[in-house]
């Protein structure tokens, strides 16, 4: 791989493409899965580098920062640990009840009724966080939303469960699954609200990915997440997200604390156009998270800039072909390609595309081939999905062959390197 270090960004942006059309036998893993080569980082950045000067100096033991556009991850800290959510997880039930009302199987006039057990698990007896929903009362669902996200509800979630599930349990197997769906791996949810459970544990990255999914698939629906006040059975409670007023461009999302997840918070905010999105987790204090999340934020916008790597429709690399007309076929990627960097810094980034090849043909235009991934020094910024750029039939009779017999020998090849 081409490390990409110390270049002014014009001659940096050079070297990426030459890396990035260097062919796919340096980047490809084999048919039957990625070779050692393609476990987590590069050779080259396996080595953790000593802590930065212009790390931002920050207590939170759970974090990360990334940009909202492409999920560019600026900062983290053990980001992958499975970690008690209390009530950020209410986000995960926020996205389920979004995408049902988008899909139509869900209306805003929809009304569910409040049960006992959200009454007394969720309402004025449990001493939590509550709407104060009355006991067998029928509330729309878009006041059940508004609850959930601006007064972090717990009566509100457990009766939007109950509605749209006939229990929380089941209505848990669903946020689960809808997690999977959306691409988030290791959480796993057990209720709608986060309250205690040794079951329910999501990991910081999920949690900024989640942020990110609902940010960018339900923009009407997110606006709820700045809305600084709501009230209900005539009781007026304010937006608990402390960034809220307190910083330029901040719109979001959630606050959480249970004693045994601690304080933590989902935050975003927009400067000059840009979106970053925040998580911290695991702080002792209110006030802590408040004062990590900003700062984490205001080092980000201040530190960081955007630049575009590849410009829409423009060929980033090229795929091995098994079989086809063609040895080789294009990838791009989905418009633009673009990633945070650091205004200043000897940063050494790394770029490969990856993917399971040869690609057998035939080979239809648009068709899904693999993943463009850059890394800054051994961080992981942008994993980006990569597609064929134009239609590759199959071959003549003699390329089927001459395929066949290359594979053989590769196959060999690998055959005897893994006897080693």
């Amino acid at each position: 791989m081409i490390p990409l270090r110390n270049l002014a960004f014009g001659h940096w942006l050079a070297a990426a493409l030459l890396a990035a059309s260097l062919g796919a036998t340096a980047f490809a893993a084999p048919r039957h899965g990625p070779g050692p080569a393609h476990k987590g980082a590069p050779a080259a950045v396996q080595k953790k580098d000593a802590p930065k000067k212009d790390e931002p100096n920050i207590g939170a033991p759970h974090a990360i920062l990334i940009d909202a556009e492409n999920g560019s991850v600026l900062f983290e800290r053990d980001a992958d640990r499975l970690i008690f959510p209390a009530s950020l997880a209410k986000l995960m039930t926020a996205e389920y009840v979004f995408n049902e009302l988008t899909q139509g199987r869900l209306k805003l006039t929809d009304e569910f009724m409040v049960s006992e057990n959200a009454w007394r698990r969720g309402g004025a007896p449990s001493h939590g966080s509550t709407m104060f929903a009355a006991i067998y009362s029928k509330v729309p669902v878009d006041d059940l939303i508004h609850g959930m996200i601006i007064q972090s509800a717990n009566d509100a979630c457990i009766v939007l469960a109950e509605g749209i599930a006939g229990n929380e349990a089941e209505f848990a197997a669903k946020l689960t699954a809808r997690a999977r769906a959306i691409g988030l791996e290791k959480s796993v949810f057990t209720n709608s609200n986060g309250l205690p459970d040794p079951g329910e544990k999501v990991t910081t990255r999920e949690l900024g990915m989640l942020a990110r999914h609902i940010i960018r698939t339900y923009p009407d629906f997110y606006k709820l997440f700045s809305q600084p006040d709501f009230t209900w059975n005539k009781i007026r409670q304010q937006n608990r997200n402390p960034l809220l007023g307190s910083m330029t461009g901040a719109d979001g999302l959630k606050t959480g604390f249970t004693r045994e997840a601690g304080y933590g918070l989902v935050g975003s905010a927009v400067q000059n156009g840009l979106r970053l999105i925040v998580v911290v987790n695991g702080v002792n204090t209110d006030k802590e998270r408040a004062d990590e999340a900003k700062k984490l934020l205001e080092w980000g916008f201040r530190n960081f800039e955007q630049r575009v790597l590849f410009a829409e429709g423009q060929a980033i690399g090229a795929a091995k072909v098994y079989g086809g007309a063609s040895s080789r076929v294009s990838l791009v990627a989905d418009g633009l390609v673009r990633v945070m960097l650091p205004k200043t810094g000897p940063d050494k980034l790394i770029a490969r595309i990856v993917y399971n090849g040869p690609v057998p043909a035939p080979v239809t235009e648009g068709t899904r081939i693999g993943n463009l991934k850059v890394w800054r020094n051994d961080n992981l910024i942008l994993s980006m999905p990569l597609k064929a750029a134009e239609n590759v039939g199959k071959g003549n009779m003699s390329q089927r062959a001459f395929d066949a017999v290359t594979e053989m020998i590769i196959a060999l090849f690998r055959a005897g390197a893994e006897r080693l």
